[in-house]
């Protein structure tokens, strides 16, 4: 189930280093694909607020990655906790004001992943 576990962690981590990469880096073309109900002319006004969100999902990322290099379980079923932790609140947030498909894409996979952690 370990195995498991960390394969899911992977999955979140990458999935936020691209969340970080078309916030950042590609708001106006990848980010008008993502938030299609987003008004078009506002990517342009929103760029240096998006490129700001995107810095805080690479954190979250680079903490999920981080778990991969602790050796003591305890701490890495904790760190692992904390940043999943962080993502689903994040994601209920997203769902709540931006958009209902942040809750499948984000908060699930985290949720999920949280709960293995506990039971195994």
């Amino acid at each position: 189930m370990n195995t498991f576990i960390s394969i899911l962690i992977g999955f979140i981590a990458f999935l936020h280093l691209y969340i970080m990469y078309f916030e950042m880096f590609a708001w106006e073309t990848k980010g008008r694909k993502v938030f299609s109900d987003f008004p078009k002319e506002l990517f342009g006004q929103t760029t240096a607020m998006a490129a700001n969100q995107g810095l805080y999902n690479g954190f979250l990322a680079a903490g999920l990655i981080w778990t991969f290099f602790i050796e003591n379980e305890i701490w890495k079923d904790n760190v692992s906790l904390f940043f999943l932790a962080c993502i689903a609140i994040a994601g209920i947030y997203g769902a709540l004001t931006v958009s209902k498909k942040i809750i499948f894409v984000q908060t699930i996979p985290a949720v999920l992943t949280i709960i293995l952690i506990l039971v195994f």
